[in-house]
């Protein structure tokens, strides 16, 4: 079993990172902040200004740490990447697999079933605990959600399928503002906006999943799958499709109910958030600090894996299906299982 490790996040702009034997010295202004043996990583995140020593680079890519650079608001800017992990059949297979239109459907299918399950199991915890008007929306969509479950329950076409997750989607964000006990008009949603978010629950929901996108793809690097070809999103230059694919299933048991949380019992407010000229919203240093530290606890809580019948951290989720994604494709498997939680 793959033990979790630390992910290390540096926000303090300035700062510079270097090799120091066995560890990673974090400097900044002539002061060392702190020195983390690199067997205790799994992945550095850098945002901002931060910038690293290249012998520190290769450290990295030797012990096999993601280091990733963002931006100060959370955008995705570069990934240092070691050599390549894992054996050249299944990547093989990877590919042979994803230019098969039926056993690409197949796998798609899988993910957008444990998407459409843990977005209705949202819902319906939510709505144990709101006012009666709240409660009738959010059971409302649930019922949506548990329609298109049974419309997924025998193979469909990968367009058929990409439309079914877009309309989950559509139906489950529209429901989002019932699942807020408090902080409503703070954290009002209108609708999903990214490239830039417009609002403050938008700036929160967009960082929380560069933050889970950032651990997926470390996941799946780490079992030998190529993170760029994914099944139910489409080839891109630069996306990575399979990472995307993944955290569908993960995104609303692990980021979104976070989010919820942190709205709902007051760690975040308003005021933690600015508006740019533009009109984008982005977090403020202490804010991101605040996610960034709940994240982490996220990752350290354990739950019953529903194939595995074990109990494992969160922040294992990535790994444990990364690696029942490589089974299926090796054949071990008769299907793909998705994450879902109870």
């Amino acid at each position: 079993m793959k033990l979790l490790k630390n992910t290390l996040y540096v926000t303090t702009q300035g700062s510079y990172l270097s090799k120091d034997g066995e560890a990673v010295q974090v400097r900044c202004e002539g002061k060392v902040l702190m020195r983390v043996p690199i067997h205790n990583l799994e992945g550095i995140v850098c945002f901002g200004g931060v910038s690293c020593s290249p012998y520190l680079m290769a450290l990295c890519g030797e012990r096999q740490v993601a280091l990733s650079f963002l931006s100060e608001s959370g955008r995705f800017l570069a990934r240092v990447m070691g050599p390549v992990s894992g054996n050249v059949l299944l990547r093989r297979q990877h590919y042979r697999w994803a230019d098969d239109e039926a056993k690409t459907a197949e796998i798609a299918r899988s993910i957008v079933i444990g998407k459409v399950f843990n977005s209705r199991m949202v819902l319906q915890k939510a709505a144990r605990d709101r006012s009666p008007a709240d409660a009738e929306s959010l059971q409302g969509a649930a019922r949506h959600l548990g329609g298109l479950l049974k419309q997924l329950s025998k193979p469909l076409a990968i367009n058929q399928l990409r439309g079914l997750e877009g309309e989950a989607a559509r139906r489950y964000f529209e429901a989002f503002n019932a699942m807020m006990r408090r902080q409503k008009d703070d954290f009002a949603f209108r609708r999903r906006t990214r490239r830039p978010p417009m609002d403050a629950l938008n700036a929160l929901l967009s960082f929380l999943y560069t933050l889970l996108a950032h651990d997926v793809r470390s996941a799946l690097e780490a079992v030998g799958l190529d993170p760029a070809v994914g099944f139910l999103h489409r080839d891109r230059p630069g996306r990575p499709g399979l990472a995307l694919d993944l955290m569908e299933e993960l995104r609303p048991f692990w980021a979104d109910r976070l989010a919820l949380s942190l709205i709902n019992q007051r760690q975040l407010t308003a005021e933690g958030f600015e508006i740019a000229e533009s009109g984008a919203v982005r977090m403020e240093a202490d804010t991101r600090k605040t996610v960034l530290t709940a994240y982490q606890n996220r990752k350290r809580e354990e739950i019953m894996h529903p194939f595995l019948e074990e109990k494992v951290s969160v922040g294992l989720l990535p790994h444990l299906q990364a690696a029942l994604m490589a089974r299926r494709l090796r054949g071990d498997l008769d299907a793909y299982p998705p994450f879902a939680f109870r």
